[in-house]
């Protein structure tokens, strides 16, 4: 991450051995990165009892174990989200298990979960001093016994360090995760989450990462479970198993979630259908494909007050996010827009 150069050189090496290689390097050279300087006032956001002093974030994945949230945020960011994180350390899924799609812009995963655990992330939070917005994303081991219980050791672990906590059950990663988007059994594990909540007297906000590949029934039955919880915000939308047709690169058809361009039009148009059934009663994310200012603004103009990136930054290296913040603000000005509040739906 410590220059758009070096991504390109970093892209040489394996996918999985550039991504372990870009956090070390990240970690040895976080002290002396500079500040990031003010961002343009109309990309200020006001979301989840939070001011976002811009609406671009790193989604979760790329820092796993929260090893570099602070360096990230002097790249730009307006908050990152670590994780996933389980109760226990997991190894993942065995190698390889992440390709680069060059040709379409566009990244397949099957890293399963894999992280140090909360033990080793709680760690390494409790020496952070509080600055800028961090957002932890939980999950449950692949072989746990009680899925639920997973989620609630997750977020009472990690609730102290957290701006707000994301549920993650939509990795397609990890065997009959996302059955916890099934509306009883979200249901259950909503419910079981706001009491921990509300049993340790903190207002963390609670947002659901859910997956683009959604029916309009499951639609209907996320939103009828976040509003009747009583949840803060939706990420929408994790990786996709579709493989669109349009593909070029040779590995298209590896199994995993796809992440990337590709993704941009599917996430997209389920974030509008979401928003329609949520409106401004729950904080909407966006995510998938976002790989340019005009990308976020879509996102913004299908509801999202915030948006995040993670596959076009390991193409484009870091000076990405200062050209998405630039562009963005030229976008709101030029359409009349104040606020990205304004934009979200032409309001």
């Amino acid at each position: 991450m410590l220059s758009d150069v070096g991504a390109r050189l970093l892209g040489r090496l394996p996918a999985e051995a550039a991504h372990r290689a870009t956090i070390r390097i990240t970690a040895a050279v976080a002290a002396f990165l500079p500040e990031p300087q003010a961002d343009d006032p109309r990309l200020a956001v006001e979301a989840l009892g939070l001011r976002f002093p811009n609406p671009i974030g790193l989604a979760a994945g790329f820092d796993k174990d929260a090893e570099i949230p602070d360096a990230m945020l002097k790249f730009g960011f307006g908050f990152v989200e670590c994780g996933s994180l389980t109760p226990r350390p997991q190894a993942g899924n065995p190698a390889p298990r992440l390709f680069r799609l060059r040709r379409d812009g566009a990244v397949i995963n099957r890293m399963g979960f894999n992280n140090r655990g909360l033990g080793h992330a709680v760690k390494r939070l409790m020496r952070r001093e509080r600055r800028g917005i961090l957002g932890l994303n939980i999950g449950a081991n692949k072989n746990a016994e009680d899925r639920i219980a997973d989620y609630v050791q997750g977020f009472e672990a990690l609730v102290p360090f957290a701006d707000y906590v994301a549920v993650n059950v939509s990795s397609p990663n990890t065997p009959g995760l996302r059955g916890l988007q099934d509306r009883d059994a979200l249901e259950r594990l909503l419910r079981a989450l706001t009491q921990a909540r509300s049993r340790l007297g903190v207002r963390t906000p609670l947002l659901v990462k859910i997956a683009p590949d959604l029916d309009e029934a499951a639609m209907d039955d996320i939103a009828a479970v976040v509003l009747g919880c009583g949840i803060e915000g939706l990420i929408v939308s994790n990786t996709t198993l579709a493989r669109p047709p349009t593909l070029k690169s040779r590995h298209a058809d590896e199994a995993g979630g796809l992440s990337g361009r590709p993704l941009m039009p599917l996430s997209t148009a389920v974030l509008r259908q979401m928003h329609a059934r949520l409106g401004a009663r729950v904080t909407l994310i966006g995510v998938g494909g976002i790989a340019s200012g005009a990308d976020a603004y879509e996102k913004i103009k299908a509801g999202a007050s915030l948006v995040q990136l993670y596959t076009a930054l390991a193409y484009q290296g870091p000076g990405l996010v200062a050209r998405i913040k630039r562009d963005l603000a030229s976008l709101l000005a030029h359409d009349g827009h104040a606020s990205v509040a304004d934009a979200v739906r032409g309001r």
